[in-house]
């Protein structure tokens, strides 16, 4: 798919990407690499609101690892929401896109010394200031040797950076898939080193309509992840191609492009979303009554798993038939108790929600808080 195309659009022959001054995905990449190497300092240079703080109602775990970050890693933080995800002990995870790896160090202490956390990314600048903090976070976290690693590399190629096939439980993506000119090869490639039961999760922006060929090309709106956004039903489309589960809406919250308004209209609006995309067996189960155990840090008595599922802890729940499939196959499964549902009706859905109504809806994000 051509971040160019129209939802529905047929076409009679590929488009080319669409990119800041020309028409290649080189042209791109070098674009997003000199504004992240070298025009952006600190979190503070970014123009718009893409640097959604969606942080402060995060499990309390979670603040704490993101709290002992070395500052000179956080202020070069770009991200556009909360990419850490549930049950990640002793998980394999990779970030695409880590930048200077504050996602990959807050990880690496949440996954302890038996977890790996790989970081990927192509621009060598923030590259340097994530491996030059490694050995202080070993430290830091206690470890006897290092955890977390950084790989130079494409996240529409990640074999040429070394990565294998099913070797990762978690894949995380802060606010960076819209960078790419070629996001249906970054989820192909994140579905490839998946293990079975794996799981996407990651933040980006996304827009409500197609977005002209001006807009496109504007390279300033390129490196402030507004230029990239996908019209938000193409994810639903991209990931059903690729193979993946549909995708589940965690959380959400407007982005703020005022500065732009000259660019980009009036119509044009822009959210920073959280989703969640599993990569399933083959063969789906059938609709399951599940029971949450508990025992999940930070989701003592509820787990709340998308904007609309919540499991309360020893209350049973009859699920359909795609998310009894996550559930049971994913590393959630040792948390939960499965059993027939016989002809009961599932009281959960995966349908296709439009994260502009969800946000207007709700207001700001929803990330659940944890218990002491």
């Amino acid at each position: 798919m051509s971040c160019c195309s129209a939802p529905g659009t047929k076409q009679t022959e590929p488009q080319k990407p669409c990119c800041p001054g020309g028409d290649s995905s080189q042209n791109v990449q070098d674009s997003v690499k000199q504004y992240y190497g070298k025009e952006l300092n600190t979190k503070d240079d970014i123009k718009t609101g893409v640097n959604c703080q969606m942080d402060l109602q995060m499990p309390k775990h979670v603040r704490q690892a993101l709290g002992e970050v070395h500052d000179d890693v956080t202020i070069k933080y770009y991200g556009c929401g909360l990419v850490i995800p549930e049950a990640v002990e002793g998980c394999s995870v990779l970030d695409l896109g880590s930048g200077s790896g504050r996602d990959c160090f807050a990880l690496s202490k949440l996954v302890g010394a038996s977890g790996k956390v790989v970081g990927v990314d192509m621009t060598e600048e923030q590259l340097a200031v994530a491996r030059k903090h490694v050995d202080y976070h070993t430290e830091k976290f206690g470890y006897t040797e290092p955890n977390v690693e950084f790989v130079t590399g494409y996240i529409e190629k990640l074999g040429e950076a070394g990565l294998k096939d099913n070797t990762f439980d978690v894949i995380v993506s802060n606010c960076v898939v819209n960078l790419s000119p070629d996001k249906t090869a970054v989820l192909k490639e994140a579905h490839r080193v998946l293990k079975e039961g794996g799981e996407l999760y990651f933040s980006d922006i996304y827009t409500n309509t197609h977005l002209s060929d001006s807009i496109r090309k504007h390279r300033v709106l390129w490196g402030e992840c507004i230029s990239g956004a996908l019209q938000w039903e193409e994810l639903y489309s991209t990931a059903k191609q690729v193979g993946f589960s549909q995708p589940r809406l965690v959380s959400g919250k407007m982005v703020d492009v005022s500065k732009f308004k000259d660019v980009l209209g009036d119509d044009a609006k822009f959210v920073s979303v959280t989703y969640r995309l599993f990569k399933l067996p083959s063969t789906l189960k059938s609709a399951t009554k599940v029971t949450y155990k508990g025992g999940i840090l930070g989701s003592c008595d509820e787990l709340e798993f998308d904007h609309a599922v919540t499991f309360k802890k020893g209350e049973g729940k009859v699920v359909d038939a795609e998310l009894a499939t996550i559930l049971s196959a994913s590393r959630f499964q040792t948390f939960f108790a499965f059993e027939n549902a016989g002809d009961a009706t599932p009281v959960t859905s995966a349908p296709r929600i439009d994260p502009f109504k969800y946000v207007e809806d709700h207001g700001s994000s929803s990330i659940p808080c944890c218990c002491d």
